[in-house]
């Protein structure tokens, strides 16, 4: 149940509904940006647990090589084996995908307030 209640919380209102008060927008694009900040930490901890497997490399180069790619900035060691080469695309392209997808999700609520509120004035003229 508790579950549940969480994920109403993530959820948006109909443009039927009034635009929620600002305290509320507030609390939900905390939410939002702390599913992003997951979704990140997650993906950093891959690329630094994988540079530093295939890679062979020390932690802190893995944690700033997989902090190079995942903001789009690039590699930073060279990668040796094939094995590290391979790692280093599909890192490079879970990344891609992982940076729009975590802008997206910090975006969503702003842009439907947006939208909300531009419908809602719509329907009051």
């Amino acid at each position: 149940m508790k579950i549940n209640q969480n994920f109403n919380r993530l959820r948006l209102e109909h443009n039927k509904h009034d635009v929620l008060p600002l305290n509320k927008f507030l609390w939900r694009l905390f939410h939002y940006f702390s599913i992003s900040m997951i979704l990140i930490i997650f993906s950093l901890g891959i690329g630094t647990l994988g540079y530093y497997y295939f890679g062979k490399i020390s932690r802190i180069d893995a944690f700033y090589n997989a902090s190079m790619i995942l903001t789009g900035m690039g590699p930073v060691n060279e990668m040796k084996t094939d094995s590290a080469k391979l790692f280093s695309s599909f890192y490079a392209l879970f990344s891609g995908i992982v940076f729009l997808s975590t802008v997206a999700v910090i975006f969503a609520p702003i842009a439907h307030r947006i939208l909300h509120i531009l419908h809602f004035n719509e329907n009051e003229n």
